[in-house]
């Protein structure tokens, strides 16, 4: 009974184990606020690059594309796992408005938006045509005329410190002129015994919003059938850069990629004697994970230095309370000395000491836990609130491809965090309450009676 009674005394009647307590809530309360944004930013980082993709890409890095995708696209759909598929031309140009001597580098992706929104969330990024991309390529103030979508970031919409976009309440009408080198299949260009360029008009129809700095910043989305002409894709042979695949509902992304793969690796055999089967070679099976790896990988990398930088902060705690315990300790020697004294064991002693650390642990990281999660329920409108009255942010909307602070609290990464705290406080206690547990009585009575 005694095990329980002394820490709970300890506990309660010495001032200097608040410290202690604080020092554990604030180090909590840090933790978990941060990890939880920045866990945040990641996952929502990592979703748009879902959405950007799909689920599987079927794609080659090379600008001349692939053949034969007609038949391949034919497979696929047979397979019962592939919910929906969609072919892909990209390659890269220049962009140019009429009148302008001013032409920027730009890329472009040819989609059907119908299948393309199928896969992806294409037709979410869409403004004026969202959740609807059978019109995403007709100007509404020119219907008979053929458009583009945009990235939201290369047109000229001022975006506020909030980060909403200015939008007019109808499309602009701007005219957008797009200039290309079309390739052959061999890769020289198709139009090299006359003009190299091949240039085209689109009217702008909509810009996209996926959320992605790169994508939303450089990229430009036309009519596939017109993008194979521009690109030099078309022809008796046709050609795409990608096919993007979405699987059904329950398929284990590693499993159906596997499957695509299977499905790939047979298509090349059967065509391996066929012309321009060459440019099969240089074609790969991707989850979207691995396909965007390089976009994801920088992000994760700067999580995972978060989480070091954390575990020094644990280094800290486990000083503090090793400072702590030893003062305690210090103090209540005359304790141990009568509890060894009337048969107390060492392991009793050192059980007690763990004890009040325990508790120590599990009160200051209940505390800052909950105050950091009350704090992150709070998080935006506070940002709000210092937004309006000082004109101040913490991520700057006009420069920075961020919503709202992230503030999903996982429980699961709470109670690690819970548990990791305790478990710093025990280990924290140990050296200074070994120490006291392996003096004998009569040491500890005999100096204390000086």
């Amino acid at each position: 009974m005694y095990k329980l009674i002394l820490p709970k005394r300890y506990l309660l009647r010495r001032k200097i184990t608040y410290l202690a307590i604080l020092a554990v809530a604030l180090c909590v309360f840090i933790v978990v606020v941060v990890m939880t944004v920045m866990n945040g930013l990641v996952e929502g980082f990592r979703d748009k690059n879902h959405d950007f993709v799909g689920d599987c890409i079927i794609s080659t890095d090379s600008l001349v594309g692939f053949p034969y995708y007609q038949e391949l696209l034919s497979r696929l759909e047979t397979e019962q796992y592939i919910l929906a598929i969609s072919p892909v031309a990209h390659s890269y140009g220049l962009l140019s408005r009429p009148g302008s001597d001013q032409n920027l580098g730009i890329e472009i992706m040819g989609v059907d938006p119908i299948r393309h929104s199928q896969v992806t969330g294409f037709g979410d990024f869409l403004h004026y045509h969202k959740n609807d991309p059978v019109a995403a390529f007709t100007p509404r103030y020119a219907t008979d005329r053929m458009g583009c979508v945009v990235g939201i970031d290369k047109m000229w919409w001022q975006r506020d410190r909030a980060g909403v976009y200015t939008h007019s309440p109808t499309p602009p009408q701007m005219e957008l002129i797009l200039s290309t080198f079309p390739l052959t299949a061999k890769g020289a260009l198709a139009r090299a015994d006359l003009d190299a360029v091949l240039t085209e008009s689109f009217l702008y129809s909509d810009d996209s919003h996926s959320g992605l700095v790169k994508v939303d910043g450089n990229m430009i989305y036309i009519p596939l059938e017109k993008a194979q002409v521009l690109f030099g894709m078309d022809g008796d042979t046709p050609r795409i850069s990608a096919i993007h695949i979405r699987f059904t509902s329950g398929t284990n992304l590693t499993a159906g990629t596997n499957k695509v793969r299977d499905v790939w690796g047979a298509f090349v055999t059967d065509h391996q004697n066929r012309t321009y089967a060459d440019l099969l070679d240089h074609v790969r099976v991707e989850s979207w994970i691995v396909n965007r790896r390089g976009a994801i990988a920088p992000m994760e990398k700067e999580q995972t230095m978060l989480i070091f930088l954390f575990l020094m902060l644990g280094v800290i705690t486990v000083f503090i309370i090793f400072v702590v315990f030893y003062m305690i300790i210090s103090y209540k020697s005359k304790d141990i000395g009568i509890l060894k004294s009337v048969g107390a064991s060492s392991a009793d002693v050192v059980e007690i000491f763990l004890r009040f650390a325990a508790f120590v642990g599990l009160l200051g990281a209940v505390l800052g836990a909950g105050i950091g999660c009350a704090f992150l329920v709070r998080i935006n409108d506070l940002e709000g609130w210092l937004f309006t009255n000082f004109n101040w942010q913490l991520w700057d909307r006009s420069v920075y491809a961020i919503g709202e602070i992230p503030n999903t609290i996982e429980w699961e990464v709470i109670g690690l965090i819970i548990a990791f705290a305790v478990l710093a406080c025990q280990i924290g206690a140990v050296i200074p309450t070994i120490q006291a547990a392996r003096r004998r009585p009569v040491e500890i009575l005999r100096v204390n009676q000086v």
